[in-house]
């Protein structure tokens, strides 16, 4: 019930739409009630034979013989007018009393609904807000799939089942207990029957949600799989396909979707237990008072006149239908209970890369960035990089090369915050960047890496991504710097063509050069480009090659690239290799050591050229 009542927190800003449907409700009540007592005087109207004498009222009017003054009010007022004139005005009643009944029924499941949805609103405002906060490592670890599925379909399951019982809560105790004080005042004796039930249907329907709750988790997670399988399927459908890898693809889906199949029928038979259940016994009660009632009427003692008898009656058929509403959602209760742990538990995951207290802005870039001893690991593997150390000064190009696995990425993704260090301290301008905050250190940087991230949205919003008050001139400006003008307004509709989801719509070297412009139009001091040419045919990358050397200057750049040829004008280049600095130096200096790696990989890779 942790999660539940954690739900409350959402709930409290919405308490003053909770307490205009609870009024409503109540009217809603009232007005039913209302319905149900005006049954008495139209039986009395309809099947008594001869008008009854005025009734004495009790006086003075009491708790113990409310009953009777009410009847005898009832009967005085039915007696007064001619049968037909009291009959037109019962008939007039019952219509108004209905009419109220819907029309204030209307306005609490308007109201509510304004606040369940506000409700869930939040919630899933709240979890997006919250990825943004994770640290990357997170969603490295991650499946996005399942991420997915937390903030849709376990929300929904929140609010399909934890906001229906809330609002349940509000709208059905009302009504039964309104319908238990009626059936109190006409019999308790009978009335205590009814009360003796409810414990009994309750511990059921207790159980019942137990398993719901244990179900609901592993169906949950289930989804969470396929939807994880239907994401990596669409976006890997190019190499599937290559691969002639459908069957495959297919009878791994086919395996999740059978086994959310069979917990989902599971979940079923067991939820809709509830529902039937909680009618039943009412039935059966129901039932028992009609025969042990009839019984009496037969025997001559009931002491109940016949309108009152059927309202009694009607009244318990009446109660029935919330009754049912509420077993019903406490069965489900369990369900989304499970829902819920999920989203909470998603909510709880504490972000790793945090400002400190005492973070600081970083108003300018002036001297150097500098790497003091550092070392690094991811959580599930060993040391990736050791005892770097290593100076960028304010305005140079520094290469860093090196094999595959060497951790040339991984070290310029410490430089950002993108991971901490686990040893060492990287420092800008002599301030520990882990006491820089975190938007003040990226906001100076730009990064350009191989795997383009473009959304789908117009050319225009893509470069001008994190700025506003964008002109169209400076838009162009940076465009053309990044030699993406030309084939922009090519396009249909130039600028404002959309490029599709990643960028799909274009070419790679395209994205690239978008990419570029984006980072030129950013204009930060600080420019890290990661393979940024690695993947592109000769033309694109001399097209993006002009494009990045537009952007490098007049800044501090830091530069990963396979193809050596690009950094050949690199004021230091640092190799990298097995997570450490075995070489640096310029490109001259490095190609005179015979035996360096350095000139090894720059050897095979122009032999193979």
């Amino acid at each position: 019930m942790k999660s539940f009542w954690r739900i409350t927190r959402y709930i409290f800003p919405y308490r003053l739409h909770l307490g205009v449907a609870s009024f409503f409700m109540m009217l809603f009540v009232i007005f039913n009630m209302a319905a149900v007592v005006l049954v008495i005087p139209l039986i009395n109207v309809l099947f008594t034979a001869v008008p009854a004498t005025a009734t004495p009222i009790p006086d003075p009017v009491t708790l113990d013989n409310f009953k009777e003054a009410a009847l005898a009010y009832m009967n005085n007022w039915i007696n007064s007018m001619p049968r037909l004139d009291a009959l037109r005005y019962i008939c007039l009643l019952i219509l108004g009393s209905f009419f109220f009944k819907n029309f204030f029924r209307y306005l609490q499941t308007y109201v509510m609904a304004t606040a369940e949805q506000g409700i869930i609103r939040d919630l899933r405002q709240d979890l997006y807000e919250h990825l943004h906060r994770l640290s990357l490592s997170y969603f490295t670890e991650a499946r996005k799939g399942t991420l997915m599925s937390r903030i849709t379909n376990d929300v929904r399951i929140v609010n399909d089942t934890v906001i229906a019982v809330i609002n349940s809560l509000f709208r059905d105790p009302p009504q039964i207990l309104f319908y238990l004080a009626f059936l109190f005042i006409v019999n308790w004796q009978l009335t205590l029957i009814v009360i003796l039930v409810i414990p009994l249907t309750g511990l059921m329907l207790a159980r019942i949600a137990d398993y719901l709750k244990r179900e609901s988790t592993r169906l949950q997670e289930t989804m969470a799989d396929l939807t994880a399988i239907l994401d990596e399927t669409l976006a890997g459908m190019r190499i599937v396909k290559a691969f002639c890898m459908e069957k495959f693809e297919i009878n791994k889906f086919k395996a999740f979707n059978e086994r959310y199949y069979r917990t989902f029928v599971r979940i079923v038979r067991r939820r809709e237990l509830s529902s039937p259940l909680t009618e039943f016994i009412s039935v059966l009660v129901v039932v028992v008072i009609l025969w042990f009632m009839g019984s009496l009427i037969f025997s001559g003692n009931s002491g109940i006149p016949p309108g009152v008898f059927v309202a009694y009656i009607f009244a318990m058929l009446q109660m029935l239908q919330p009754m049912k509403f509420f077993g019903q959602m406490f069965g489900s209760l369990g369900e989304g209970m499970a829902g819920a742990k999920r989203v909470f538990d998603l909510l709880d995951i504490q972000p790793r890369i945090m400002d400190a207290p005492d973070a600081i802005e970083l108003d300018a870039f002036r001297d150097r960035i500098e790497f003091h001893d550092v070392a690094f690991k991811y959580d599930t593997s060993g040391y990736v990089l050791r005892d770097i150390n290593m100076v960028i000064n304010v305005g140079e190009v520094v290469a860093i090369v090196g094999p595959s696995g060497a951790g040339k990425s991984t070290l310029v993704d410490l430089i950002p915050r993108f991971y901490d260090v686990v040893k060492g301290s990287i420092t800008i301008d002599g301030i520990d960047v882990r006491r820089i905050r975190i938007e003040s250190l990226r906001g100076k940087m730009g990064i350009v890496t191989q795997e383009t991230i473009l959304f789908n949205d117009t050319v225009r919003n893509n470069i001008a991504y994190g700025i506003t008050d964008i002109s169209q001139e400076e838009l162009e400006r940076a465009a053309r710097a990044a030699n993406a003008h030309d084939f922009i307004t090519a396009f249909p509709k130039g600028y404002d063509t959309v490029i599709g989801d990643r960028g799909v719509k274009i070419s790679g070297g395209e994205r690239q050069r978008i990419s570029i412009a984006r980072a030129i139009l950013k204009n930060p001091p600080i420019l890290i480009l990661d393979e940024a040419t690695s993947s592109l045919d000769t033309e694109s990358e001399q097209l993006v090659q002009e494009a990045i050397e537009n952007l490098m200057q007049g800044r501090t750049s830091v530069v990963i690239a396979h193809r050596l040829s690009t950094i050949r004008r690199a004021d230091r280049i640092y190799v990298l290799d097995g997570g450490r600095i075995v070489e640096t130096g310029r490109h001259e200096e490095l190609m005179k050591k015979t035996d360096g790696l350095y000139k090894r990989l720059h050897d095979m890779q122009f032999a193979r050229t």
